[in-house]
């Protein structure tokens, strides 16, 4: 029978709080919350697509429910985390505020909060891209936010926190989650191509991490669609196609027109890119990229 294969995004989300690259200011603050059993009732997670909000947000849930915790790790191996890993933890409920805008949700929420985890020690729910919700399904939400049970552990997600409601904000722990550093984003790359034994040139690695703009879950998914498509190795020009990306020896060429002000080389070089089947907007956004490489080489900081 065939079996769809996971994604790498989802295969290799982090599993520990030690995996989770990038937001340090984040992994120690709940790693030391957990250590001292303080932890609050209610977070909420802002920041950029991509950058492990929600893996987070799981991650806290396995270590509040891990049957077998030692320090803040959650372990990995007893039936809770097992259960929240596979996604059939009933004591783990998400809400995605996106599709559904929540009132009915919302309601159905605070009408279960009050009832016993089944099988964890805790109910923790994840409300994601929570800044959808709408007044009333915020007002709904209010009131639980006020007076949660114990057993209860809220962690609301948004790409926009200026949305969310002030009163809602106050009652949370607030964690902002950072665009991962093209260092982290290729290290994560280099990583998963070990595991996975896929052969990929550096420059493409770069490219891939590079067109991601921080973004872990563009990235994952990039190389998983590459993965799936080439049999041998991975290649720069192979990468630059599928993003459709022009060569750098047309920007360069196109930087060297400008500076001349070569108007007739500079069109036909323009016409020839399109010709080719490049994203002109892609091609101006990489001239400026070049042009403000050029820049920090002249001021000294390459």
């Amino acid at each position: 029978d065939f079996m769809p294969s996971q994604s790498f995004y989802r295969k290799w989300r982090s599993r520990t709080f030690s995996e989770l690259i990038g937001q340090d200011h984040i992994t120690e603050t709940l790693t030391n919350a957990l250590r001292a059993g303080r932890i609050s009732h209610a977070y909420l997670f802002c920041g950029p697509r991509g950058t492990g909000k929600t893996s987070t947000a799981r991650l806290l849930a396995k270590a509040v429910n891990c049957q077998d915790r030692q320090g803040a790790e959650p372990c990995n191996h007893c039936e809770m985390c097992l259960a929240i890993q596979d996604g059939r933890a009933m004591d783990l409920i998400e809400i995605d505020a996106a599709s559904n805008r929540g009132i009915d949700e919302i309601r159905e929420l605070r009408d279960k909060v009050g009832f016993a985890p089944s099988q964890g020690k805790y109910k923790f729910y994840i409300l994601d891209e929570v800044h959808m919700l709408t007044t009333e399904a915020f007002n709904a939400l209010l009131k639980t936010l006020e007076e949660p049970p114990d057993h209860a552990i809220f962690v609301l997600v948004t790409t926009e926190s200026h949305k969310i409601p002030a009163t809602i904000i106050s009652r949370c722990q607030r964690f902002d989650f950072r665009r991962v550093a093209l260092r982290d984003l290729v290290s994560k790359l280099e990583r998963i191509c070990r595991e996975e034994a896929l052969e990929i040139e550096p420059a493409a690695l770069e490219l891939i991490a590079r067109s991601a703009t921080g973004s872990f879950r563009d990235a994952e998914s990039l190389l998983d669609q590459l993965a799936a498509y080439m049999n041998e190795r991975i290649t720069l020009d192979y990468v630059q196609k599928l993003l459709g990306l022009i060569p750098s020896e047309s920007v360069g060429r196109a930087v060297e027109a400008l500076v001349r002000m070569d108007l007739s080389a500079g069109l036909a070089l323009i016409n020839q890119v399109a010709d080719e089947g490049a994203d002109l907007r892609q091609f101006n956004r990489e001239i400026v990229a070049y042009l403000h490489g050029m820049l920090l080489i002249k001021a000294g900081n390459p």
